[in-house]
């Protein structure tokens, strides 16, 4: 791992890094990267794109790169409404938007209910993008992506995180916005350049493939390196996945002295 641990991203070895983490953690969902574009001349110039025929919801997109292993660029004529189109930059927050009438009712008991919901949510400012491609992170087509999104089990992810947390440690902190959750995921980590866990929401599972027991983690490549750095220490400590059960009957003290040899001392 020594060539793939480096902070240039446009320089990963991108399958050697993605053996190692499918080794550590034995993903079952492509690793997948997102980028945006200025023009959508740069989108269509990525080698091997695919563009929609018909008219899909964001997480359909991402789902084609993540389920598929297809690279698939978009524009805001590609998708259904602003919903998804806003949390990416593609369009502006607008005042109807805002207002979030379309999902009153049916995600919030009246207009203000889902005013405040959609204000709460993270997005990407407007007038800086007119489109966005997924791509799975070993094609390496997109040189580096903005982001990577990882989907794993709460297994998975705890390590994952606990990876990160290796070193340069601090509390992580996430919100939930309910439905749009692709807000609390690429919406806020494109936003704001941090690691960005979510819970997938009803869309993303019904229409983007997101399994029942899937979580999404959403950041920018750079802190790829790091995360494997961790968790290959944890490894060595014995703390690796999958997570073996130890018995919720059996005396803890023989367990905690292998993780923690020095504890009664």
């Amino acid at each position: 791992m020594s060539d793939v641990i480096t902070t240039d991203q446009s320089s990963f070895d991108w399958p050697e890094l993605l053996e190692t983490l499918n080794r550590l953690l034995r993903l079952r969902t492509t690793p997948i990267g997102m980028k945006l574009f200025a023009t959508r001349e740069e989108m269509e110039a990525i080698p091997r794109i695919r563009r929609p025929s018909s008219i899909h919801t964001t997480d359909q997109i991402v789902g084609q790169a993540s389920r598929n292993g297809w690279t698939v660029g978009v524009t805001v004529d590609d998708l259904v409404g602003a919903q998804c189109s806003t949390v990416i930059g593609l369009t502006p927050r607008s005042e109807e938007w805002l207002s979030g009438k379309q999902m009153a009712g049916v995600w919030f008991a009246d207009r203000d209910e889902a005013a405040a919901h959609q204000q709460a949510m993270d997005v990407v400012p407007h007038g800086q993008f007119e489109a966005m491609a997924v791509s799975p992170l070993a094609s390496g087509r997109l040189n580096p992506p903005d982001i990577c999104l990882i989907y794993a089990t709460p297994a998975q992810m705890i390590l994952f995180i606990n990876g990160l947390q290796w070193t340069g440690y601090k509390k992580l902190e996430w919100g939930c916005v309910g439905e749009s959750a692709c807000a609390d995921s690429w919406g806020r980590a494109l936003a704001t350049g941090e690691p960005s866990l979510s819970i997938p929401c009803f869309a993303e599972r019904r229409y983007g493939g997101v399994m029942e027991d899937e979580l999404l983690m959403a950041l920018p490549p750079h802190f790829l390196p790091r995360i494997i750095t961790g968790m290959e220490a944890l490894s060595r400590n014995g703390l690796r996945y999958p997570i073996p059960q130890y018995g919720i009957n059996t005396d803890a003290r023989a367990g905690l002295g292998v993780s923690y040899p020095d504890r009664n001392r």
